[in-house]
């Protein structure tokens, strides 16, 4: 990874904002590693799956798969950024039509569920915290936050678990060309809301069942 990442570059650009989350295996609790203490471990960390990979360790503290505690992590890009607009790009499909009864589905399912709800906890408090502060009359970083997401969901809905370990050329270029697309679409259609309003809805995709 350092033959194409220069971590001594990065930390030292303060015109960066960087933020990597890791979960801490012995305490449960996620960590967040800033630009300022980026490094090749704290990004092995950040995806570490336990089950494929031993835990990373950072400074004696042993570290898992982000993931776990924040899919992403969005309070620093709230409190410690200052544009408005926070974009997810959802991969993990929120819901599916079909109950899975196959052992590979039913694990399918579960990792999905388990990656996505770490994002569900923190978008409802955020929700939760935006109508507490409008019905207040207060402004701040969290109520005047504007959400956007470009959904891979349909594209990927159909790849199974397995796939995310997939290292295969031609898989990934076709990854990065449904992923391009993607954005275009989104760009094409939303493109003049960005700075201005919301484009997602948080209170029907991510609370309402």
């Amino acid at each position: 990874m350092t033959d194409h990442i220069d971590f001594e570059r990065v930390r030292q650009c303060q015109q960066l904002k960087l933020f990597v989350a890791a979960t801490n295996v012995r305490t449960g609790k996620q960590r967040v590693f800033r630009r300022e203490e980026m490094s090749v471990d704290a990004v092995m960390a950040s995806a570490c799956l336990p089950f494929m990979f031993q835990a990373v360790e950072i400074d004696g503290e042993a570290y898992w798969d982000g993931g776990y505690m924040g899919n992403p992590a969005l309070f620093p890009l709230m409190e410690e950024c200052s544009a408005r607009d926070i974009l997810l790009i959802q991969i993990n499909p929120i819901s599916r039509n079909e109950v899975p009864t196959s052992a590979s589905a039913i694990m399918n399912r579960l990792n999905e569920i388990t990656f996505n709800s770490a994002l569900i906890k923190e978008i409802r408090m955020i929700a939760l915290l935006k109508h507490a502060l409008d019905e207040q009359g207060i402004e701040n970083c969290y109520q005047q936050a504007l959400f956007h997401r470009i959904s891979g969901e349909q594209a990927l809905e159909g790849l199974s678990v397995s796939s995310k370990s997939n290292s295969e050329w031609a898989f990934l270029c076709h990854l990065f060309e449904q992923g391009q697309a993607a954005a275009e679409r989104w760009l094409s259609e939303h493109f003049d809301a960005i700075g201005s309003h919301s484009t997602l809805d948080i209170d029907a995709v991510y609370l309402h069942e």
